[in-house]
């Protein structure tokens, strides 16, 4: 996400950020993960948010 919140034009939805602990809530309430669970995928995975998402259906399956 944007550090200036008042920037909100898209730029960093294709992107998981792990340091922000909204982001991975938000990533884990998707998926229905643990937080270390889904810190774990998006620190293996790196920030793109499809690999992510991706790797989480997968760890579902």
């Amino acid at each position: 996400m944007a550090d200036d919140k008042t920037k909100t034009d898209g730029r960093d939805r294709s992107k998981v950020s792990g340091s922000e602990p909204y982001e991975v809530s938000y990533f884990a309430q998707k998926h229905g993960l643990s937080m270390d669970k889904a810190r774990e995928i998006i620190a293996a995975h790196g920030p793109s948010r499809e690999d992510a998402d991706a790797a989480a259906e997968r760890s579902k399956a």
